[in-house]
């Protein structure tokens, strides 16, 4: 079984902010896959869960907010058996353009707090991330303000296409293809 999580913050204050991109995307997938979602509180998150070419996956959003995600990803692989190397996150990257893609098999949290979060529950850097680009904030903004902001109109207009491609992506990841091949064709420069 896999399980793709998605990082964000819960509440309308965040939605479209650029630290929910990770939610973002997995709404993105849920809607284009029509697969329904629920809170279920034992998990601390919104659940969804599908079958793809044979492959069973969950999809988790937790609703910890951000700082503590690694709460619900981690009751989820617990209760479900869930391998370290079939969890695939999403989440915002700060140190990268908007719209940039990134896909990383293992690695640092480069200063993410919810992956830290994750890694430090999990045990291991060793889970997949897709890592979106959200640029560097101006100089007048703070990095809590910048990754807190509302995406522009003009910027919510390229996400749309971007999140069908990370949704195209997660269809795959979920379908079993290799993760090297999934980085080689998502990745960009």
């Amino acid at each position: 079984m896999k399980l793709v999580v998605g990082l964000g913050n819960p509440g309308l204050e965040y939605e479209n902010t650029r630290h929910n991109i990770g939610f973002m995307a997995v709404d993105r997938f849920l809607s284009n896959n029509n697969i329904e979602a629920h809170l279920e509180p034992k998990f601390q998150g919104i659940l969804g869960s599908c079958t793809i070419n044979g492959e069973k996956a969950l999809i988790l959003k937790p609703v910890t907010f951000m700082n503590l995600s690694g709460e619900s990803v981690i009751k989820v692989v617990n209760f479900y058996k869930i391998k370290v190397e079939d969890i695939l996150v999403i989440c915002d990257d700060l140190d990268s353009r908007f719209s940039r893609i990134r896909c990383r098999a293992k690695g640092s949290a480069g200063g993410h707090n919810g992956l830290k979060n994750i890694s430090s529950h999990l045990g291991t850097e060793e889970f997949k991330r897709v890592k979106v680009g959200i640029d560097r904030p101006a100089e007048h903004f703070t990095v809590v303000d910048w990754v807190l902001k509302k995406f522009s109109k003009d910027e919510l207009e390229t996400l749309s296409s971007l999140l069908d491609k990370i949704s195209n992506l997660i269809e795959e990841f979920i379908s079993g293809v290799d993760f090297i091949k999934i980085a080689s064709k998502y990745s960009s420069k």
